[in-house]
């Protein structure tokens, strides 16, 4: 048994880990092709994060889900590229949204640069990834057009918020399905697709990965409260420093409001308070790890990833479905 990132994947087929690797190496060296420019300053930037590594995670499910058709088809390479591209630009953007100063452990591009050129960077990747896709067909371009216009919308919706009466947290599943789960089923999309896998194989992981992705996502938000920065690599509490209402939030408002129980709504207050206070930061985030809030929020992020997994269900079984089943499993262990 070997183990391919990300979260320690094991693979316990020798076959499908030398595709893997190879494939992973190949994506690797078609992101610094895409990302060099004639004009240096374009290819330190836009190389920025491409060498400040990552998980790839899109990529592997690329890889993975190739291994249901013809795993050596010329496409799957190409299109893994792409979706990194395409995921690697919103990260640029996402940083001058959100005022970042770090990014993959260096100084994020609009705190090197500017925000000027944090922006346009990201920009000139969404190029290059089109600029790829145009050799991979038109039913290519027409569905990572798709799934770019699902990923807007997503950040849209969660900076507009949710319209009078819905649900916030059913206004958060939406936004994230929209953010994260668009490029996530992209991935396996493109992977079984590329391959020539059925056209019914190649369903039913867009919608294992449209779950997954939510699910990825969500175990992010409980690691946000939950974790160490020795476990996670992060700093605990970003998002409530930066008044981000992720899931375990947007729990406990729900149950406040519900409910009505001093404690919980002088929790909120706290929440709602200025968070760049270090005390108050430290008691927010102790007690919103001690509140049911939190364990219903990793109950959420289970349910996505078993819905995943159940998902994979018709699948012939094969090392490939293993894999995928046990990324569902390792999603919800980060969340645990």
């Amino acid at each position: 048994m070997t183990v391919v990132e990300p979260f320690g994947l094991s693979v316990r087929d020798q076959a499908l880990e030398a595709d893997v690797r190879s494939g992973l190496s190949a994506v690797e060296a078609g992101l610094l092709a895409a990302t060099k420019s004639e004009v240096p300053f374009i290819t330190e930037a836009a190389q920025h994060l491409v060498r400040a590594g990552g998980k790839r995670f899109r990529p592997l499910l690329v890889m993975l889900a190739a291994q249901f058709g013809d795993p050596y088809a010329p496409g799957i390479v190409p299109s893994a590229v792409v979706v990194e591209l395409t995921h690697l630009a919103t990260l640029y953007h996402d940083d001058v949204m959100d005022e970042a100063d770090v990014r993959r452990g260096v100084p994020s591009a609009n705190t090197r640069w500017d925000n000027s050129v944090a922006v346009l960077t990201g920009d000139f990747l969404f190029a290059r990834a089109s600029h790829i896709l145009a050799d991979l067909g038109p039913d290519a371009v027409r569905i990572q057009a798709e799934a770019f216009e699902r990923l807007v919308t997503g950040q849209i919706l969660e900076t507009a918020g949710p319209r009078d009466g819905r649900d916030p947290v059913d206004h958060y599943l939406d936004v994230m399905s929209g953010k994260t789960g668009s490029l996530v089923a992209v991935s396996v999309r493109f992977g079984a697709m590329m391959s020539g896998a059925q056209d019914r194989v190649v369903d039913i992981l867009t919608q294992y990965g449209e779950r997954l992705g939510v699910a990825f996502q969500l175990a992010d938000d409980v690691l946000d409260i939950a974790s160490d920065s020795h476990e996670s690599g992060k700093t605990p509490g970003t998002d409530l420093r930066e008044g981000v209402a992720t899931l375990p939030v947007l729990r406990l408002r729900a149950l406040a409001e519900a409910e009505g129980r001093p404690e919980d709504l002088e929790l909120v207050q706290l929440l709602e308070s200025d968070l760049t206070d270090d005390v108050r930061h430290a008691e927010a985030l102790r007690r919103l790890r001690a509140h049911p809030a939190l364990e219903q929020a990793r109950r959420d992020t289970v349910r996505y990833a078993q819905e995943a997994r159940a998902l994979l269900a018709p699948l012939p079984d094969c090392s490939a479905k293993a894999a995928l089943e046990e990324l569902c499993d390792a999603v919800v262990h980060r969340a645990g």
